[in-house]
C-alpha cells in the first residue's frame, strides 16, 4: 500500500491535481490499483454542477492515467521522468461518480515499445463500471 507521500515520490502531480489517494498494489511496468475518495469539497464541484455534483469524465480519465503512471514510473529506468498522454481510445463512461463514492482505478500495461505504451484502464464504484478505455502514454 502506498500513501500520498509515497505516491508523490513516483509521480509528479500535486494537489489539487493529484487524483489518487492511495495505491493498493502495483507491479512496476505492469499494473497498478489505486483509489480516489470523492468528496464534496473537491475543487471541481464548485462548477460541475452546482446542486448536482458529478465528477467530470476527464478527471476520472486523469485519475486512471495517474494510476498507470505509478506502474510505469516506478520502473527503475523511469524514476524522475513523466508520463504524458499520447492518446485516449475507446473511453466509455457508464456511471456517474458523485461525492461519497470511492473510485477504484485499475490499469494494466498491455503494450510497451520504447518510450511509448498503452494501458487498459477501468474505473469502478462498488463493483460497477464507471469508465473504461485505453490510455496511450509517452515517457519523457
Amino acid at each position: 500500500m502506498l500513501d500520498i507521500k509515497e505516491i508523490e515520490e513516483i509521480i509528479p502531480q500535486r494537489p489539487p491535481f493529484l487524483m489518487i489517494d492511495k495505491v493498493e498494489e502495483y507491479v512496476p511496468g505492469e499494473s497498478a490499483i489505486a483509489y480516489k475518495n470523492v468528496n464534496i469539497n473537491e475543487w471541481y464541484f464548485q462548477g460541475h454542477f452546482p446542486g448536482n455534483p458529478i465528477m467530470p469524465g476527464v478527471l476520472i480519465t486523469e485519475a486512471l492515467a495517474q494510476t498507470g503512471a505509478v506502474a510505469i514510473l516506478s520502473m527503475e529506468e523511469n524514476k524522475g521522468k513523466n508520463a504524458l498522454f499520447g492518446g485516449i481510445d475507446k473511453m466509455k463512461f457508464k456511471k456517474m461518480v458523485v461525492p461519497g463514492d470511492t473510485l477504484k482505478l485499475e490499469v494494466k500495461i498491455i503494450k510497451k515499445k520504447g518510450p511509448v505504451g498503452v494501458g487498459e484502464a477501468i474505473a469502478t464504484v462498488d463493483g460497477k463500471v464507471a469508465a473504461k478505455g485505453e490510455l496511450t502514454f509517452a515517457i519523457v
